[in-house]
């Protein structure tokens, strides 16, 4: 099964981005893929949302131990008895692909560990947040460095990223459209 992890902005995030976030959790559980977050709130619940209602698997991975800490739409959480920086690099790891929606520094953070472990991410770059930023700070528009590690890639809707994640992971994928 496709594991895909949905990294963004937690807390408070706004209608639109509720939305989007939800779409591509509906998009990644009509895919038949597995999604994962971090379990809370935010993007991470929206998008848990989203693939609940669209009958996906929703994992959480948890900072902690408390699996009540998860939101109401994970089916899985795994608690790893780690603090939140430890549990994103739990969570990368876990993942074949990462789709990122808004963000902060958190957000930031764990796009920086995909980087690092050479797993491919999808920015949804009208997201708001670091998705809107990254590309502007990125060397050559899609690096996170001069090394070029993994390139960046871009999305403005959901069902694109979606489907560009399954491409980078599967690239016998056609995709129809591709946002610029």
């Amino acid at each position: 099964m496709v594991r895909i992890a949905v990294i963004g902005q937690s807390g408070e995030i706004s209608k639109s981005v509720r939305l989007l976030a939800e779409e591509v959790g509906a998009e990644i559980a009509r895919k038949g893929a597995a999604l994962l977050s971090g379990g809370g709130s935010g993007v991470m619940e929206a998008v848990s949302k989203g693939a609940k209602e669209a009958g996906g698997l929703v994992i959480g991975i948890l900072a902690g131990d408390e699996a009540n800490a998860a939101n109401q739409y994970i089916d899985i959480p795994i608690t790893t008895g780690l603090n939140v920086d430890y549990r994103s690099l739990v969570l990368v790891h876990s993942a074949d692909v990462l789709i990122m929606i808004c963000g902060g520094n958190g957000t930031l953070g764990e796009l920086s560990i995909a980087y690092m472990n050479k797993k491919p991410v999808i920015v949804i770059e009208s997201s708001g947040g670091w998705a809107t930023k990254v590309k502007e700070v990125a060397f050559e528009g899609c690096y996170l460095d001069e090394r070029r590690t993994v390139e960046l890639l871009f999305a403005d809707t959901a069902k694109t990223a979606v489907e560009m994640a399954y491409q980078a992971i599967l690239p016998s994928i056609k995709i129809e459209k591709i946002d610029k």
